[in-house]
């Protein structure tokens, strides 16, 4: 049970597996079916509390927090860009077959249309705001490739996407981690558990609001 549990905890990954399991982690939960239940967020930001340890195991440290802090978040930023691209490919390639599969209960073609119709009207707000909602951000590039978002438009809002998901949160756990130690006595790596707790309600709150949201429409739709 206990290695189960380890697959959803960002420190595991990171004390054991280093920057080259990170790096494949956000590839994966950013892009590839699979990797919808890796941790993101939170991997991220205690990344970031770790960040000149994790860059000085793997390169050497620069001597500098900002500098070592910010080859984290770009590394990071290429892997989220790159696993989106991935996504995109495999929905741009798959997604041809789906348009000619016939309705099912479990698949109707209309949504494939809606979806479509959602990325032309919200394309950017649509890739870059799925960044920061778990599973969503994982299955948002593989929609927009199956139908057909412009792939100039789609590499644009998912590398502005990415840059602002992996900085901010790199930045973050890493800042908010010196503040915390410097102005309070507090180090958060010893309280990552109740971090990444409240890492997970902060970000699938909105994405339980939304799914409530729609239920409660659908039910006045058909009272």
């Amino acid at each position: 049970m206990k290695n189960w549990e380890n697959l959803l905890n960002p420190d595991y990954y990171i004390t054991k597996g280093g920057l080259w399991i990170i790096l494949f982690i956000i590839f994966a939960e950013t892009g590839l079916f699979v990797g919808f239940f890796l941790p993101g967020d939170s991997l991220l930001f205690v990344s970031g509390i770790y960040a000149t340890t994790i860059i000085s195991e793997s390169f050497g440290s620069t001597g500098s927090d900002y500098m070592d802090t910010t080859i984290l978040a770009t590394l990071i930023a290429v892997a989220a860009i790159l696993g989106n691209m991935a996504g995109y490919w495999f929905g741009y390639k798959s997604g041809p077959v789906l348009y000619e599969k016939k309705d099912t209960w479990l698949f109707k073609k209309k949504y494939l249309f809606k979806a479509h119709d959602f990325f032309d009207d919200h394309g950017r707000i649509a890739v870059i705001m799925a960044r920061f909602l778990p599973i969503v951000r994982t299955f948002a590039p593989i929609v927009a490739g199956i139908v057909k978002m412009d792939k100039a438009r789609f590499t644009l809002y998912n590398i502005i996407g990415g840059v602002l998901w992996s900085f901010s949160l790199v930045y973050g756990g890493h800042y908010l981690d010196k503040m915390f130690r410097d102005q309070m006595g507090i180090d958060l790596k010893s309280h990552l558990e109740l971090i990444i707790l409240i890492l997970v309600v902060i970000t699938t709150v909105p994405v339980i609001i939304k799914f409530m949201s729609k239920a409660k429409k659908k039910t006045s739709k058909t009272d």
